[in-house]
């Protein structure tokens, strides 16, 4: 049997292009000499379309689109992700379901087990879980078809009280027991840095414990925060990957059961490189899926907005980013510099504006309030907000989407100031540590200068007062992200995290300011996830309480 997989890049409830990059596929698999092509969960609607699912309109255009592709499939089958209404009389009202499409109409469905509830995910709002299983029989093969969590029922989770099983039921282990020749997973596996390796031993070790072959096809693209990052493949039944497709593009692939040929595996790539790949997706959907072309931001000199606007050129075009450099009396030499310089390699258009006579103003106004108090960070934060005023100005005259250029490890302690700062579209940054922020620095300047070196090695500071650096409020951020990394992905506690190395008075101030800063990141842009445990949809914590 010859199985295709396509890889492809959706746009959520877009039943128009959706459906026609489907059938484009199937028709290419048709000249290919095919006889199964697989997509990825919810390849008609896309992944995840939320509180879509809850209006009628939406799944019936689902229905009909799900109609409409299974007219192509003659002379070829074809398996397809998407909702399903739950006809029982208990239950969610819908399912996740893979749809066995063949003979131009659907000839199978099976609807999906386990549906994950935790980090980004919350399936179980929308969906009934499957408690029955077959497999289907197409040209004398048995396939058993599992939809992405489904293969997942074996993953622990760590937390202070010990590593429990999440799933009771194990999917695969019952449709094992009906004798399939072959394994399809259609996945909708969002990317994350530090968790890259689960995904692909997770599919090994199911291939190796029931000795049967895999085709797992995984999305592509980026949904807002969230990036799918592709890298299906082809699994044998001893475990080994025989064919893998590409990282953060679209692909295809022809697998011959009878010849399988030679290993097809991917370049190895560096962490970086993943990180950098993705949030240069993550812009470029962000902005063709809404339909925005132009890109601002504020360029300061420093590694942070600097790095972002060099990923913004990649993502959408020199031509398509405009810059403002915003100085104030505090702003050194050096970093004007530096911005221009960054602005003129990178050949994008810069205007600088001095924001000093408006924040003149704005303390002269206040002035009469403020008499008998002493300057403090309110003064600092009134810079941050005339800054913001002036980008959000652009960004309204010339349709200009503004980009966020706060780091995790600043968004994580507030530091970082609302309605200025912390002003934007979207955060490309918000899930990457600060010393990440240095690493795709590094990386953008692998061939050339890009980045002033200089933007890179002088320490960072927010400069809004004299001689001010983060480190007269913040620890060195190689110890401050090590700490924030164990508190917010491992979830440790602080006993646990002072027993790493770190001062005890340190560690708790730290944590206190992640826990007191909430009520910020609540109000901040959406932020594009790269790890196992960004703010967001992925962290829900209560904005007032006393723990």
């Amino acid at each position: 049997m010859k199985v295709a997989l396509a890889q492809l890049n959706y746009a959520i409830g877009d039943f128009e292009e959706n459906p026609a990059k489907i059938i484009s596929q199937i028709e290419r698999a048709k000249k290919d000499g095919a006889d199964l092509v697989v997509f990825s969960e919810l390849s008609v609607t896309g992944y995840y379309p939320h509180d879509l699912l809850e209006k009628k309109e939406f799944i019936e255009k689902a229905e009909n689109a799900v109609e409409r592709i299974a007219g192509h499939c003659n002379a070829i089958a074809a398996i397809i992700g998407a909702p399903r209404i739950n006809e029982g009389e208990k239950g969610k009202q819908l399912f996740n379901s893979a749809f066995f499409l063949n003979e131009g109409k659907v000839q199978y469905v099976q609807n999906k087990t386990l549906l994950p509830t935790y980090d980004i995910f919350d399936e179980y709002r929308h969906f009934e879980p499957n408690k029955k299983f077959d497999i289907v029989e197409y040209k004398g093969k048995k396939i058993a078809i599992t939809i992405c969590e489904d293969l997942w029922d074996e993953l622990p989770t760590a937390n202070e009280f010990g590593k429990d099983k999440l799933y009771q039921v194990s999917p695969l282990e019952e449709l094992s027991k009906l004798n399939p020749d072959f394994v399809v997973n259609l996945s909708a596996s969002p990317f994350s840095y530090n968790q890259e390796g689960w995904r692909k031993n997770v599919l090994i070790n199911k291939a190796k414990r029931y000795q049967l072959p895999i085709f797992y096809v995984n999305q592509i693209g980026a949904q807002t925060e969230l990036v799918f990052d592709g890298g299906s493949v082809f699994i044998d039944s001893r475990g080994d990957i025989v064919k893998e497709m590409r990282y953060f593009n679209e692909d295809y692939l022809v697998v011959d059961m009878n010849d399988i040929g030679s290993q097809q595996l991917q370049p190895k790539t560096e962490t970086i490189e993943k990180i950098h790949d993705a949030l240069v997706l993550g812009i470029r959907d962000y902005f063709q899926k809404m339909g925005f072309k132009k890109a601002t931001l504020g360029l300061s000199g420093g590694i942070d907005s600097a790095v972002t606007v060099a990923l913004a050129v990649k993502a959408v075009g020199a031509e398509n980013v405009r810059v403002l450099l915003l100085p104030s009396k505090y702003s050194s030499d050096h970093s004007i510099e530096d911005a221009r310089k960054l602005a003129e390699n990178l050949n994008i258009q810069y205007d600088i504006l001095n924001i000093q006579s408006a924040v003149d103003e704005f303390e002269k106004a206040l002035s009469p309030i403020f008499k008998e108090t002493t300057s403090d960070v309110t003064e600092e934060n009134i810079q941050a907000r005339a800054r913001g005023i002036y980008l959000m100005a652009i960004s309204n005259k010339f349709g200009h989407i503004l980009l966020n250029t706060t780091n995790k490890s600043e968004c994580a302690v507030g530091y970082g100031t609302l309605y200025g700062d912390m002003n934007g579209g979207i955060a490309v940054l918000g899930d990457v540590y600060k010393m990440d922020v240095f690493g795709l620095a590094h990386f953008i300047n692998r061939e050339r200068e890009i980045i002033p070196e200089n933007s890179i090695t002088k320490p960072p500071s927010a400069e809004l007062r004299p001689d001010q650096k983060d480190t007269d409020s913040l620890p060195e951020y190689k110890d401050l992200d090590k700490m924030l990394f164990s508190y917010i992905e491992m979830n440790m506690s602080p006993k646990e995290i002072i027993a790493l190395g770190f001062e005890e008075n340190v560690v708790r101030k730290v944590i206190r300011l992640v826990n007191i800063n909430e009520y910020k990141r609540f109000q901040a842009a959406p932020i594009l996830r790269i790890s196992s445990k960004a703010f967001g949809f992925g962290r829900k914590m209560p904005l007032v309480a006393r723990y």
